[in-house]
């Protein structure tokens, strides 16, 4: 079975970019991807970070949405803990009523930043706590049996926009199989819990009015160019990036280097390596074999592609070459 293919767009600011430049891209990206039928394209919520533009993430849905035809465009994710799950249902109710049967609402739990900015959102690391109660809570805002409460979301009521849990720990995965629904798994940056995090989802999933049967989205980075070397040259700005996280600097997204080993020391080179394990980089031809043996490994029912690549013109050409491989 070949998965299903969409995009995670994490809205990168080049070092030669502003804003408008910034989102224009995205939206070309986006145009792109409709043209190809990628099912859907994600973006989001990043704070305090000067490489990603999509942290008012309903804002930057609403206005893919308003750009695309066919797509389904949707957060990857919201971070709950940083909102109540009512603005949350009044935002999606509202993008869905905009752009009915296109939008999807995927929920994290982890709060998307730093410590100080977390105070500065109003909310604090406790906030997590209640995020399963939150997910249900909100979840209900969007049904129609809400219509009669004291409390009704407007827009949002009825609108039950399909929900998605995002984790990168077993944590998501049993509350994603608990609540009955799609659960998409962050394997493009934090492996390491992957094999059992799909085991758990698997079999313990429970049926619900979402979702009859189980069904998993796997993160991946994929860079696709011409020539190996070539596709390993475009892949430097995610491995420099990375290494920036590490150092605590907060550049914009960096454009690719010519050598990376000039770039990181071995530890930074260790850590990046291990945390994009599943990073597929390459020709056409390479990539495709490659990809091939992880789907028949997890045997994921769709990919979220992360194409992290500076230039806006190379990334399209990533996921045109991405779509003839998977088609």
């Amino acid at each position: 079975m070949k998965p299903k293919l969409s995009v995670l767009d994490l809205v990168f600011v080049g070092a030669d970019q502003d804003l408008k430049t910034t989102f224009d891209n995205t939206v070309e990206v986006a145009q792109a991807l409709d043209e190809l039928g990628y099912n859907r394209l994600w973006v989001a919520e990043h704070h305090n970070m000067k490489a990603i533009a999509s942290a008012a993430t309903s804002v930057v849905i609403g206005h893919l949405a308003s750009k695309t035809k066919n797509i389904r465009v949707g957060a990857g994710g919201i971070m709950l803990p940083n909102h109540s799950p009512l603005t949350i249902a009044e935002q999606f109710g509202t993008l869905n009523a905009l752009y009915p049967g296109r939008i999807d609402l995927g929920l994290g739990r982890a709060p998307g930043t730093d410590q100080k900015t977390l105070r500065a959102l109003r909310t604090d690391a406790k906030s997590s706590e209640s995020f399963p109660s939150d997910v249900v809570e909100l979840q209900h805002f969007l049904s129609k049996e809400s219509a009669n409460d004291p409390i009704v979301a407007t827009p949002g009521v009825g609108q039950e926009v399909p929900l998605w849990i995002l984790g990168s720990s077993t944590f998501g995965a049993q509350l994603a199989a608990h609540l009955g629904l799609p659960y998409a798994f962050a394997s493009h940056f934090a492996p390491d819990a992957i094999r059992e995090a799909v085991r758990l989802y698997r079999e313990n999933f429970a049926p619900s009015a979402q979702a009859q049967r189980p069904y998993l989205m796997l993160g991946v980075n994929i860079i696709i160019a011409e020539t190996d070397e070539k596709a390993h040259y475009l892949a430097t700005s995610q491995q420099q990036s990375f290494v920036n996280l590490r150092r605590g600097t907060r550049n914009h997204f960096p454009a690719p280097i010519e050598n990376i080993e000039d770039y990181w020391s071995s530890a930074e080179k260790f850590m990046a390596q291990r945390m994009l394990k599943y990073s597929f980089i390459g020709s056409p031809t390479t990539v495709k074999a490659k990809l091939t043996a992880f789907c028949e490994d997890f045997n994921p029912d769709e990919l979220m592609v992360v194409s992290a690549i500076y230039d806006k013109e190379e990334r399209i050409k990533s996921l045109t070459y991405l779509r003839e491989i998977i088609s």
